[in-house]
């Protein structure tokens, strides 16, 4: 498994599953996989950190909002101290060290660095190109545990032909499009445009 945001210890437990059963594990596998990427895919965002910086270039024309006083660029999420800012223009690039990150204590809350901020201006530049570990500085548990809710109803769902299942006291009952406790727990985590 890779970046996926629960473990199949955890998710075999939430279904009463022994841990040494392992006659289901490629399943539990690939759900836990397509419900981390689903919840990438409704949020617009990933939540796991790179193992290592690698470099993004962003037009910094339409991604400047100005803030408590600091022009602030706004970049991807970002989950650990950017190791290298540059600004662009053409085929040059010059490094910059007078910028902050943002929001403030960002990475302390676990929370990802969205924005780069300077005091006046980006100048002329028409590019920034920032070298960092993109991603979120740690999975939040709100994550967590909607992927293990999605992955168990998908896990299910092979049980239920058509999105149709059904019991002798209730009935027939078609399954949701979308989780009701899996939104609540991603919502506030979309980003815009997103969802």
């Amino acid at each position: 498994m890779a970046n996926e945001y629960a473990d199949r210890a955890t998710l075999k437990q939430r279904m009463n599953i022994e841990v040494d059963d392992t006659t289901r594990d490629e399943l539990l596998d690939g759900v836990l996989a397509a419900a981390s990427r689903g919840i990438d895919t409704a949020t617009g965002r990933r939540f796991y950190r790179d193992e290592t910086a690698t470099a993004r270039t962003f037009g910094i024309s339409g991604r400047l909002v100005r803030r408590d006083g600091a022009v602030r660029l706004l970049v991807d999420d970002i989950g650990a101290d950017p190791v290298l800012v540059e600004t662009g223009l053409g085929g040059s690039w010059a490094s910059l060290s007078d910028y902050d990150t943002a929001p403030d204590n960002a990475l302390i809350r676990g929370r990802p660095i969205t924005a780069l901020a300077r005091p006046s201006s980006w100048g002329s530049a028409s590019r920034a190109r920032v070298t960092a570990r993109w991603g979120w500085p740690a999975v939040p548990a709100e994550i967590t545990e909607a992927t293990l809710i999605q992955a168990s109803r998908l896990y299910k769902r092979k049980d239920s032909p058509e999105g149709v299942t059904g019991s002798a006291e209730w009935g027939v009952v078609r399954l949701s499009r979308r989780d009701p406790d899996v939104w609540a727990l991603i919502e506030h985590f979309v980003l815009p445009g997103f969802g």
